[in-house]
């Protein structure tokens, strides 16, 4: 999606960058812009490059992006009639701009495959590139590389690699200032002026809420404006002041804004809900309605409610009225507050050292617990992650992703020697007599997928683990989760792809083969799960299944199941091993009421799939455990 689509020509704000990247281009130096979506990326590029001349070839970057489509290929069916000769041959984006003194502008740049990227670096350097069968292409003088990236947006995305981020100048951009903003909603929609700044106001204030991860750009005010004028009409509305036109207001705020913005990980809100607490502070039900009629220096006066500092996104506690509406929520916030520390304070023996008052978390009585009883202060850190007490919720989340990142390194260890022997479903090698008994199920002869050999294989291999976030998972069961989860991140490398899923009775990807996720951001999403809902193991193994099937190069695709295999929704689990080369099981937590099912389900399903069992009932035994199964 180009940067630009929805904005106006003319670069509004941004002089130093727009500086920065013309003096960059007159020195012959490629350059990054890096920023959020919406803040002009594009349309900066093509104002410089209009006023230097350059053409602009444009790439959008995806992970289907191959060598070939970027350099090019030679046409099949010109070969045919007159063989690998350079007419034969049809140009990419690369070459294209490389001939032809042009920009070449790659969007997502964090998108694209390393593969792909890799062939950008003797360009980068040299400036030329050896196409097979056609020769080595020099870029003419006015080439350059501008590729944009957004470093917030961690789905489907991949970490730029130091070859390529050192060979690139980097322009940092972000949102422009409230009048700027304004500027650019007025010039793309035309709208009031205070249909605008009301717009302009809300947007900005999502991005400082501290519910929201991220918040919208200033298309989400482009599109708020749109749809504001067009409900008014549609509803016969003629202005703000006018009874209808509050609600009007909000309908266009949630189809505008409710798809932009990400509520943060383990927050109980919808967009909606928090769209609708900014709506209140901005536009109070209980205030005079706002008027589009100017004042007398041409001004445009703000709802009654409308607190300074609205510009940079309203404070927690904006200034103004607050509403009935308001009061109630805070107060409903304050009670479960309260109920929850009595609930953690009984739960946990050590909650009044580590929490001693609300909204704090003591780092030093936290460390002291941890160094005295891990799995305590696992159990204790996984609950404060979800406490009600919002800032204690966010200090506890903050040193989860520390600590628990911390621990998983124990688990990181990498595969050594090119190959070794290992056990493998389908009778091919030397038969593993012990696992083959686990699985046959007495009828003779057995089947094929019944049988384990032992086999050499190659070290790279494909690992999805996939934890378990059914009725059955809290405090301790989530920090053995997010530690096996970092451990699994932190392994991965050039011999072993990793993948995370959580699943109940539904499956989430929390991170798909081969994309890179920050280990931190992967224990934030793992903390921020509440059991719930039923155990579908064998959907899990589907879903994992084919998350194994995109690593293409893998000799050996295995699963890590974390889970107590006891299924209470979907087909029996064993049905569910196709495409699966081994499933291990780390069985977490076995209870005294159901530990001897849990591990007898454990054992029977890893048996299935040609694994092992480890029962994981602490934060010691994971460590052994994924050293022994990642190693």
């Amino acid at each position: 999606m180009s940067d630009g689509s929805a904005l106006p020509g003319p670069v509004i704000g941004l002089r130093r960058e727009r500086e920065v990247l013309t003096v960059a281009l007159e020195t012959n130096r490629h350059v990054v812009l890096e920023g959020p979506p919406g803040t002009g990326k594009s349309t900066l590029l093509r104002a410089v490059a209009g006023e230097t001349g350059h053409d602009v070839v444009f790439v959008e970057g995806n992970a289907e992006l191959t060598p070939a489509r970027l350099v090019g290929s030679y046409d099949p069916a010109a070969v045919m009639t007159e063989g690998y000769v350079a007419g034969s041959f049809v140009d990419g984006p690369l070459l294209t701009a490389m001939r032809g003194s042009g920009l070449l502008y790659l969007e997502e740049l964090n998108r694209i495959p390393e593969e792909t990227l890799n062939v950008l670096i003797t360009v980068l350097t040299e400036g030329e590139i050896a196409v097979p069968r056609l020769g080595v292409v020099r870029a003419t003088a006015g080439f350059r590389l501008i590729a944009a990236m957004n470093p917030f947006d961690a789905v489907g995305t991949a970490r730029v690699g130091q070859a390529i981020a050192d060979r690139m100048c980097r322009v940092v951009l972000g949102y422009q200032d409230e009048a700027g903003e304004r500027e650019i909603v007025a010039a793309v929609t035309g709208g009031r002026p205070r249909r605008v700044e009301l717009a302009v106001a809300l947007v900005r204030a999502t991005r400082e809420h501290r519910d929201l991860r991220t918040g919208s750009s200033v298309r989400g005010a482009i599109d708020l404006v749109l749809l504001l004028d067009g409900l008014l009409r549609l509803r016969g509305v003629a202005r703000l002041e006018d009874p209808g036109a509050r609600e009007a207001a909000r309908d266009a705020l949630h189809a505008a804004l409710s798809g932009r913005v990400r509520v943060t990980e383990g927050v109980e809100r919808t967009a909606e809900s928090v769209l609708d607490e900014l709506l209140d502070r901005v536009w109070p039900v209980d205030a005079e309605p706002p008027s589009e009629e100017p004042g007398p220096r041409g001004e445009v006066p703000l709802p009654a409610g409308d607190g300074p500092g609205k510009g940079e996104g309203l404070p927690p506690e904006a200034a103004g009225p607050e509403t009935g509406e308001a009061r109630r929520d805070r107060a409903g916030r304050r009670g479960p507050r309260q109920t929850a520390r009595r609930e953690l304070q009984l739960r946990h023996p050590s909650f009044d050292e580590v929490s001693p008052e609300v909204g704090e978390l003591d780092e030093e009585a936290f460390a002291a617990l941890m160094g005295a009883d891990p799995d305590a202060a696992a159990a204790l850190l996984a609950d404060l992650a979800l406490a009600t007490d919002r800032e204690l919720r966010s200090a506890a989340r903050r040193l989860a992703a520390r600590v628990f990142v911390q621990v998983g390194r124990v688990g990181a260890a990498r595969s050594r020697g090119t190959r070794r022997l290992a056990p493998a479903r389908g009778g091919d090698g030397d038969l593993d007599v012990e696992r083959t008994l686990d699985r046959w199920d007495g009828r003779w002869p057995p089947a094929p997928e019944d049988l384990v050999a032992r086999r050499w294989t190659g070290s790279r291999r494909a690992v999805c683990l996939v934890v378990d976030r059914s009725g059955s998972m809290g405090g301790l069961g989530v920090a053995i989760a997010a530690v096996a989860a970092a451990g699994v991140v932190l392994a991965a490398g050039e011999r072993l792809q990793t993948s995370v899923l959580a699943f109940a009775d539904r499956v989430e990807v929390l991170q798909q083969q081969g994309r890179h996720r920050a280990p931190e951001d992967l224990v934030l999403a793992l903390v921020g799960l509440r059991g719930h809902g039923r155990t579908d193991v064998a959907a899990a193994l589907r879903a994992a299944a084919g998350q194994l099937r995109a690593a293409a190069h893998a000799d050996e695709r295995v699963v890590v199941l974390l889970s107590d295999c006891l299924s209470t929704a979907g087909d029996p689990a064993a049905q569910a091993l196709a495409g699966i080369d081994r499933l291990d099981v780390l069985c977490p937590l076995p209870g005294a009421a159901e530990g001897s099912e849990a591990l007898a389900a454990s054992r029977a399903l890893a048996g299935r799939g040609g694994g092992t069992l480890a029962a994981v009932r602490s934060l010691t035994d994971l460590g052994p455990a994924l050293t022994r199964l990642l190693g």
